[in-house]
C-alpha cells in the first residue's frame, strides 16, 4: 500500500442521514453515468423511516462522503425462514475507489449485521461488471444457491 492509500480503518463509516442525500445522488451519477434523484430520494426516505436497525451507511474521507451503501434487513421473505439482509446499492465516488472504501462499508455492516444474528447477505450484480464482480468476489460473495428471474413482460404479452 502505498503513501496515499489510506488503509481499511482510516475512512470512518457511519450510518446514512438525510443529509447525505445529494452526496449519495452525486456519487451514483458520477459512477453510472446518470442522475437517479427520485429513486435515491425514495430510498433515504425508507431508510429514515425504518422503524427497525439501520443498516445503510455512509463512508468518509478528510470530512467528505465519498462511498455509501443502501441495505435492509428482511424477516422471511420470498420464502426463507431466517432474517436476511439484502444490500441495495453500494456506490464509491470514481476518485475515491482503490482506496479501501467498498470494503469498509462492507466491515462495518458485517459487523452490524452478525451482531443482530443475521448470518447472510445477499445483493445482485451485472454480469458485464467485472470490477464489481472481483469486488464481491474479493469480499467472500459468492453465486447463491437460487435463480434469479426476470420476466420481459412485453415480450411475453398474450
Amino acid at each position: 500500500m502505498d503513501e496515499e492509500t489510506p488503509a481499511r480503518d482510516a475512512v470512518l463509516v457511519r450510518n446514512l442521514r438525510a443529509e447525505d442525500q445529494d452526496a449519495v445522488i452525486a456519487i451514483d451519477a458520477r459512477s453510472i453515468g446518470r442522475r437517479r434523484d427520485e429513486f435515491f430520494k425514495l430510498k433515504l426516505r425508507q431508510a429514515a423511516a425504518d422503524t427497525g436497525i439501520a443498516v445503510s451507511l455512509a463512508a468518509e474521507l478528510d470530512g467528505r462522503v465519498v462511498g455509501f451503501l443502501l441495505a435492509r434487513v428482511y424477516y422471511g421473505e420470498f420464502g426463507l425462514t431466517e432474517r436476511t439482509a439484502v444490500m441495495d446499492v453500494l456506490g464509491v465516488h470514481p476518485d475515491s475507489r482503490g482506496r479501501h472504501v467498498g470494503a469498509a462499508l462492507i466491515d462495518q455492516l458485517r459487523t452490524n449485521l452478525l451482531a443482530l444474528g443475521i448470518r447472510t447477505l445477499q445483493t445482485e450484480v451485472a454480469w458485464d461488471s467485472p470490477e464489481l464482480l472481483a469486488f464481491f468476489q474479493h469480499e467472500g460473495f459468492r453465486p447463491a444457491a437460487r435463480l434469479c428471474l426476470d420476466l420481459d413482460l412485453e415480450r411475453t404479452r398474450t
